[in-house]
């Protein structure tokens, strides 16, 4: 990953000082939405993210977040409420069913982190990126 493309992926999944709801950013680089993951209609899951979520959540795309072996990654950002009650970035990787776009929504719908618990399928899909991502993305 270049510096101009984790500057392009930190600047888009960064929180912005106190954002009064949730941010969901998806990944959409160099695995993720791409044929690599075979069978599944990535723009269709963008679509329903945006829709079910508008209003609720920001839903932005970014450039690769440099964690390919997760593909398709998402990010839930808290809100600045979230944030001040504990809440930090959660990511979700392998998120290649709707089930899963599903189970992201109610919980941001409720919240999101530090706001509400999420669906406990979801813990399937969490993960812990490299400090290194985690730092430019987090910060």
């Amino acid at each position: 990953m270049s510096k101009r493309s984790r500057r392009t992926a930190a600047a888009a999944s960064a929180p912005s000082a106190g954002a009064a709801r949730c941010t969901v950013t998806v990944c959409r680089g160099c695995c993720c939405g791409t044929p690599k993951i075979p069978g599944f209609d990535h723009a269709a899951q963008l679509r329903g993210l945006r829709r079910a979520l508008d209003g609720t959540a920001a839903v932005r795309v970014t450039d690769c977040l440099d964690a390919c072996e997760h593909a398709n990654v998402v990010v839930v950002q808290p809100s600045s409420a979230g944030r001040a009650a504990g809440g930090r970035p959660v990511w979700l990787g392998l998120v290649n069913d709707a089930d899963a776009a599903v189970d992201i929504t109610a919980w941001v719908e409720q919240g999101g982190p530090g706001l509400a618990t999420p669906p406990g399928i979801l813990d399937l899909y969490g993960f812990t990126p490299s400090r290194r991502v985690r730092g430019q993305v987090e910060s």
